[in-house]
């Protein structure tokens, strides 16, 4: 879904990756050249027995038996071609790469079976996030929409982080949240508050009775489960609902980061709730009616939902990514604007952190276009 790492890191990586590949064949080069400018009694045998063993993790069976092979024949030709060196030091020498060759052998199909495990576990568990989380279309009841993920860990992919946008009769209907806790259990808790958002959003008629929806599944969910501490049911969200005709979107804040107003001429708003509530699943420590609030949304604005993910990665420093002063003053024109927009964050974070983000984030971006827009299609 998302990049997880700056170019440079990316670079570096496989720069590294290159430079350890091509070891092995660079420590039986010198190791023969070694043997052959040296006095008889100096010898390389640690190279020789060094090279298979790093083959072992990052060749293929057969480079790995190759290179094995090479090793044991270079110092096969040196010793025994070699009428000076000594018979008993020859063969211990033979047999020590020998066996250290047969070793490489093992650990190279231990190796690789770890690493089909691994790829069919990042399989399963991509697929898992792409049905419980898919990627909304970019043009949905009329407003340009992009959507973006941002795994904290390379290779992961689920997380608690949510969104969903939904046509309804009611106007375009969306969530932004996070759910407590990681792995198996914060994609459970996703799957039971994705699947109300879209029933509850196509049959309830006001944004409150969506919330109070999902309120109910997790108490449910909680309950089935015997209990908030084997199902992960806190969860920070806003729920905004977009009129079809109008230029205005309602807002329910429970426990979330503001979502941001970004306007076409670049002047920002923080749409904060006017009273505070708790998040879903925590109805249990009271009940208070949701009210939502209503907020200018003309043409030409863009809306962002974000987790605290983006609103709390930290530089080196120890501080915060404030994404409403990056933002100010800034302009994303088009259709392409979302996309455009999403990608700078995802960008400016990796920079921010150093590539080094501790939580996982998800960006929603929600625009009201104005006729002739410019069709922009923005690179990630």
């Amino acid at each position: 879904m998302g990049q997880r790492a700056g170019s440079g890191d990316r670079g570096a990586t496989a720069h590294e990756r290159t430079f350890v590949r091509s070891l092995p064949l660079l420590l039986l080069i010198v190791g023969v050249v070694y043997d052959v400018t040296t006095p008889p009694e100096f010898t390389a045998a640690p190279l020789y027995t060094a090279a298979p063993l790093i083959a072992a993790p990052f060749y293929s069976q057969l480079s790995t038996v190759l290179t094995g092979a090479a090793a044991t024949a270079a110092v096969l030709f040196l010793h025994f071609g070699n009428p000076v060196s000594g018979h008993v030091e020859a063969v211990t020498e033979v047999l020590t790469v020998v066996t250290v060759a047969a070793l490489a052998i093992v650990i190279n199909r231990v190796v690789r079976r770890g690493n089909d495990r691994l790829a069919n576990a990042r399989s399963i568990a991509e697929t898992t996030q792409r049905a419980v989380l898919p990627e909304p279309d970019p043009r949905i009841g009329g407003l340009d929409i992009a959507a973006r993920y941002e795994a904290a860990q390379a290779d992961a992919f689920i997380g608690g982080d949510l969104y969903a946008v939904q046509d309804t009769p009611h106007g375009v209907r969306l969530i932004v949240g996070d759910v407590r806790g990681k792995g198996m259990g914060a994609v459970a808790a996703v799957a039971v508050v994705i699947g109300a958002f879209r029933e509850a959003a196509e049959q309830e008629t006001t944004l409150e009775a969506v919330a109070q929806r999902l309120e109910r599944a997790l108490a449910r969910e909680g309950t089935r489960r015997d209990g908030l501490d084997q199902f992960e049911g806190f969860t920070t969200a806003v729920l905004a609902e977009i009129h079809h005709a109008g230029g205005a979107v309602r807002l329910i804040n429970r426990g979330h980061p503001s979502p941001l107003l970004l306007r076409g001429d670049g002047r920002l708003c923080v749409l904060s709730a006017s009273e505070p509530a708790l998040p879903l699943g925590m109805g249990e420590l009271g009940v208070w009616p949701d009210r939502a609030d209503e907020s200018e949304f003309p043409p030409g604005a863009m809306l962002l939902f974000y987790t605290d993910g983006l609103s709390e990665a930290r530089d080196p420093a120890g501080e915060f990514y404030d994404p409403a002063t990056r933002l100010g003053g800034r302009i994303f024109p088009g259709r392409g604007g979302p996309r455009a927009l999403l990608a700078a964050l995802a960008e400016e974070v990796r920079r921010h952190t150093g590539g080094r983000m501790t939580d996982d984030m998800a960006l929603l971006a929600v625009r009201r276009p104005v006729a002739g827009d410019p069709d922009i299609t923005a690179r990630d």
